[in-house]
């Protein structure tokens, strides 16, 4: 049985498959390696690897996989003494997902972004998404940062303030609470994605997505060539007619669009 791992900031997908097909799907909270603490993230490991047995080969992909994930990796040693692991960022998976084994551009767009040229086995050249804070342009979490910038700045349309002050806290105290003391701020961010793409037909909001999408291509997708692009995440499938009319714009193509990678992973598998 082949245990597949893939964590985003925003969930966690797992999926255990044998010759058979899909024996089991679990989903739990996403988890950032990188930003979240190694006994948080053992924590929610511990209880959802307790749900699996017979496993014999795990692939795990998580976000935020800057170095050798020891704590998790006792974890699953400690369940499946006798499996082989592989470690790998959910760059790597949106790459072999959205690409399969095609040379091609990905692109992470979820609560977070990352981008990459993919040569059809591994990744060539990667310009790093940065984060919520200096980066992660074309992501839900940036184009609420951009939102929530223009807000307390007076800077956003009355009927959009209006719009957003009838489901959302607005006063300056409660915006700088949810995210500077938030425990996942860039999901806070994400979060506010949903509503902005409800309005999108005001102007406003159009041009504020069209500049987030136009910092993704200028500072990252325009930099590998002109290799067709596939986007993972909810939110790149969301804004799909947005970005293709850019990528026209641009000269890039894209190739596909899938909300998540695990399907794609399955089949990369050879499942």
């Amino acid at each position: 049985m082949i245990l597949i791992v893939e964590s985003g900031a925003t969930k966690t997908d797992w999926c255990l498959v044998g010759p058979e097909g899909v024996a089991k799907r679990l989903q739990t909270p996403g988890m950032n390696l990188s930003t979240i603490s190694a006994e948080s993230n053992a924590e929610v490991f511990s209880k959802a690897v307790e749900t699996f047995s017979g496993v014999e080969e795990v692939h795990f992909y998580a976000a935020g996989l800057l170095e050798f994930p020891t704590d998790l990796d006792r974890v699953f040693r400690e369940r499946f003494p006798h499996a082989v692991f592989e470690y790998a960022s959910d760059l790597l998976a949106a790459a072999r997902a959205a690409c399969g084994h095609r040379e091609g551009i990905a692109a992470i767009l979820g609560t977070g972004s990352n981008t990459c040229h993919y040569d059809g086995e591994r990744i060539v050249r990667n310009i790093h998404g940065g984060g919520f804070i200096i980066g992660d342009e074309g992501s839900a979490a940036a184009l609420g940062r951009m939102f929530l910038s223009d807000l307390v700045k007076d800077l956003v349309p009355e009927e959009i303030v209006q719009a957003f002050a009838a489901s959302h806290e607005t006063d300056y105290a409660a915006l700088v609470r949810n995210v500077y003391k938030s425990p996942a701020p860039s999901r806070y961010l994400g979060s506010l994605a949903p509503f902005l793409l409800e309005h999108r037909e005001n102007k406003y909001v159009e041009a504020l997505i069209d500049r987030n999408f136009r910092d993704l291509f200028e500072r990252a997708l325009v930099r590998y060539g002109s290799f067709p692009v596939g986007v993972v995440g909810g939110f790149g499938c969301a804004c799909r007619e947005a970005l293709e009319r850019l990528g026209t714009e641009y000269g890039l193509a894209f190739s596909r669009f899938i909300p998540s990678p695990m399907e794609g992973l399955i089949a990369y598998h050879g499942l």
